[in-house]
């Protein structure tokens, strides 16, 4: 044997499922280039799809996790970043982001209380909030 297959891990499933998710959902009518403005396109995603027959009424798990990876991406690209990983319980759901600016956050957990409330919460939103407590630590 020359060559030995790479283990994958949790970092190159972020990388495989975000880039799933920006197919799918621009397969689907959504637009996700990666721009902040696409967090409002997924937060439309939740709103439209969060319903019986809705594509989130299949396979959820695997598609928080895909839209949390890609959301996290945004904020990296935005921000500048890394994801932070271990082999915990829970691993796929507490995968954090550091922004090179100190703030922290749980990408898949975001889109968990997304989904879980549509109404009430938004990925826009939680950019925002971000990019407020990031000017306020350069003000700082």
């Amino acid at each position: 044997m020359f060559f030995k297959k790479k283990k994958r891990n949790l970092i190159d499933d972020l990388e495989l499922a975000s880039k799933w998710v920006a197919k799918a959902l621009n397969s689907s009518n959504y637009q996700a280039d990666y721009s902040v403005e696409s967090l409002k396109e997924i937060d439309r995603f939740f709103k439209e799809e969060n319903r019986p027959d809705g594509i989130l009424s299949k396979n959820v798990g695997q598609i928080l996790f895909s839209l949390g990876a890609y959301v996290g991406d945004v904020f990296i690209k935005e921000f500048g970043g890394k994801w932070v990983t271990d082999d915990g319980k829970d691993a796929e759901i507490n995968v954090q982001v550091v922004l090179d600016n100190g703030i922290s956050f749980l990408p898949v957990v975001s889109c968990m209380k997304v989904y879980q409330a549509s109404e009430e919460s938004n990925l826009y939103t939680l950019y925002l909030a971000i990019k407020q407590a990031a000017c306020e630590l350069i003000i700082q």
